[in-house]
């Protein structure tokens, strides 16, 4: 499978990358105001989905109700150029009960070593940890197998 996307400079350091169908607008406040996200930090929010994702679809079929996830990612740069990420950690915070911890974890694992291809990546250069926040199930999840095949 091979992906591509193009990226078209527009002026300034300000580039309409194509992904999709959907344009993503890339800038850097280097030159001023910023009126688009960095490309840098986009990797991380790239890490963010692709685990959240894996997650989402893996709690279902582990029968674990949750009612919420979200995924906070943090990267730390190297002081050198080229600067990459020296340590990326990743906290999810998940909407179960500390009943469910074990398969929560098991979720999370199974993400960072088997499905999250941007994860691994990432990992080669960067040392990657992840924390799990349970805030306690609220509401009614619904529980429908998703498949992990985000890509």
């Amino acid at each position: 499978m091979v992906h591509a996307i193009t990226a078209t400079w527009t002026d300034g350091l300000h580039f309409e990358a194509l992904q999709q169908g959907r344009i993503i607008h890339l800038d850097s406040a280097l030159d001023g105001e910023a009126r688009g996200v960095s490309p840098k930090q986009l990797l991380l929010t790239a890490v963010a989905g692709c685990t959240g994702m894996d997650v989402a679809s893996l709690l279902p079929k582990f029968r674990i109700p949750f009612s919420s996830l979200v995924v906070r990612v943090n990267g730390e740069l190297t002081e050198e150029h080229p600067k990459v990420y020296r340590t990326i950690t990743i906290e999810y915070e998940v909407g179960a009960n500390e009943e469910h911890r074990p398969l929560v974890e098991r979720a999370v694992s199974m993400s960072a070593e088997k499905y999250c291809g941007v994860s691994a990546m990432l990992g080669a250069t960067a040392a990657i940890s992840h924390a799990i926040v349970l805030t306690g199930y609220a509401g009614t999840a619904d529980a429908a197998d998703v498949e992990t095949n985000h890509q």
